[in-house]
């Protein structure tokens, strides 16, 4: 697995760009690089990460994601939503493994109250019977061979681990860091239950070479891989930073235990900063399709965006085409119907810039009465994420149809001179 394009190739690309920036001096894994990547949406390049290699801030941006999937800007939420998730993998053979030693790796260390070092791109593979799942999870560090993982519940993890445990087994899976931005959006999005490498496959022009770990879970070309098992074990996870910028909170969650590694020569370790650009684009800009496509059956839409100071997550804008008097309120409720995180949607015109918050609130200024264009659900689920949430579960979803009425357009155009 030591060639193809991959990571590398992808960094090549925005080097060519100049949205590369190269760090030569040593840095610290432990709140240095951190800090570094706070300051920036570039992508970082660590030459001396505590003498190993890294990356951070892959695709924190647009225009970095634009350039993974070569898919113009202005195009990536339409494009997206016409995914068939009928990419072809092609698997090339075993993959060897030497024995498991975290310590070889630059593992981050974050903020100063969380629990320890966390792995914040490792992407997990797993497989149980006929069903596959890739999907990132945040892991804490445990050991040399141990870490421990969130598994939110309900989650196609969740229900492949507890369908083992209820068979008695435990359930295979490989972890890969520094992977082509395409797979990790692929595994970041909600796909057909097994789809996400055919689906990675599809966003890479049609086809990927997989590899075979010894345990079977098939996984992509990488930079890191650590094959493994998770079992009955569990610990306690947490605290951690997650997409508020606050922490969450602690629970008991499963182990994973290490029993094989494979290294690139001279690899990269990807880490992404929590609650930092890079994690609220790979956490909001795969909902942006399906939320498209509902929208879609209710209205003509034009784009979505869910934006950076809604934590890449809670907070969408959608830009429609209105048909009649209350498609602005169906875009509202098939959006929250479609991304059931979402806390706060706001539905504007064609005349609107969907990522530019001031023309959003022009409208939002403009356009709305308090008793006629909002839609407020109480008792709705929400977001384990939301500091906000009540402790059963729900919370309170406030639509905002920030659009101008049918037949008064005029009253409400801005002047201009084109």
């Amino acid at each position: 697995m030591e060639e193809g394009d991959g990571l590398r190739g992808f960094i090549d690309q925005m080097r060519e760009c100049g949205e590369v920036i190269d760090y030569e001096d040593p840095v610290a894994a432990d709140y240095e690089a951190c800090r570094v990547a706070h300051g920036t949406d570039r992508l970082l390049f660590f030459h001396n990460l505590e003498g190993k290699r890294g990356v951070m801030n892959v695709t924190a941006t647009r225009n970095s994601l634009s350039l993974a999937l070569n898919i113009p800007k202005k195009d990536l939420v339409q494009r997206l939503s016409l995914a068939k998730y009928q990419g072809s993998v092609n698997c090339e053979g075993n993959l060897p493994m030497s024995a498991p030693d975290l310590r070889k790796i630059p593992i981050m260390k974050h903020f100063p109250r969380d629990a320890g070092k966390y792995i914040t791109a490792g992407i997990v593979f797993s497989r149980y019977g006929d069903a596959e799942n890739a999907s990132i999870h945040r892991m804490l560090v445990l050991g040399e061979k141990q870490v421990a993982v969130r598994l939110v519940e309900g989650r196609h993890t969740f229900t492949l681990h507890k369908s083992a445990l209820e068979s008695s087994d435990r359930l295979p899976v490989a972890i890969v860091i520094g992977v082509h931005p395409a797979v990790t959006i692929a595994s970041c999005t909600r796909v057909p239950k097994g789809k996400e490498l055919s689906y990675a496959a599809e966003l890479l022009g049609g086809e990927m070479s997989v590899f075979r770990c010894p345990n079977g879970v098939l996984v992509p070309d990488a930079e890191i891989v650590l094959e493994g098992y998770i079992g009955r074990e569990t610990t306690m996870e947490g605290p951690f930073v997650d997409i508020t910028g606050t922490y969450d909170v602690v629970r008991d969650q499963p182990v994973i235990e290490f029993t094989g590694m494979h290294l690139k020569r001279d690899f990269l370790y990807h880490g992404i900063l929590p609650a930092g650009n890079e994690h609220k684009m790979l956490m909001g800009a795969p909902y942006e399709p399906s939320i498209y496509r509902a929208v879609g059956g209710v209205t003509e839409v034009k784009d979505v965006v869910l934006t950076t100071g809604g934590c890449g997550y809670f907070h969408a804008i959608i830009q429609i085409r209105k048909q009649t008097q209350g498609d602005g309120k169906n875009a509202i409720l098939a959006a929250f119907a479609s991304h059931t995180s979402l806390k706060h949607v706001v539905v504007v015109d064609e005349d609107i810039n969907p990522s530019d918050m001031e023309d959003v609130e022009f409208a939002i200024a403009t356009r709305v009465r308090g008793d006629k264009s909002l839609i407020i659900i109480p008792g709705a689920r929400g977001s384990s994420l939301d500091p906000c949430q009540a402790e059963d579960g729900t919370n309170v979803k406030v639509g905002v149809d920030a659009t101008m009425p049918l037949g008064r357009e005029e009253e409400f155009r801005r002047a201009g001179w084109d």
